[in-house]
């Protein structure tokens, strides 16, 4: 493998190519660019910052027209990074409820359509009805 195509290939990597693309591209069989790939990982600090990037992992993203642009490349990215920045979670889905069971308010966050405030005010509400058949 000469130097330009060992270039060729790093320079792909970075783009966020997979290892099948780069092989069609550089006409280099498949199994030599992934040996060259792992022997030959690229850093983080490889990666430019700009618009076009990842959030968490920072490689290119391939936007498809008509579609809402994408921030991550997959789901692990996309939790890895919200887990790392929990402030910017805009949590607004918070509902006070009333417990059918013992009357107590709880608040509930998603789902305001919920009953009973615990599993336990649930099971004894169960066990009064089913005292009274």
């Amino acid at each position: 493998m000469t130097n330009e195509e060992r270039m060729r290939i790093a320079e792909l990597q970075r783009q966020g190519y997979g290892y099948k693309k780069i092989a069609t591209i550089t006409g280099l069989p498949q199994n030599t660019v992934k040996s060259y790939c792992s022997r030959h990982p690229l850093q983080k600090n490889d990666f430019a910052e700009s618009e076009g990037l990842r959030r968490n992992c920072k490689k290119p993203l391939e936007q498809t027209p008509h579609k809402r642009q994408k921030k991550f490349c997959s789901d692990f990215c996309r939790m890895a990074w919200w887990n790392a920045h929990p402030e910017r979670v805009q949590r607004k889905a918070y509902y006070t409820l009333t417990c059918r069971h013992c009357g107590k308010q709880f608040e509930s966050y998603g789902n305001s359509h919920r009953v009973f405030c615990s599993r336990d005010c649930y099971l004894k509400f169960r066990r009064k009805e089913a005292d009274h058949e």
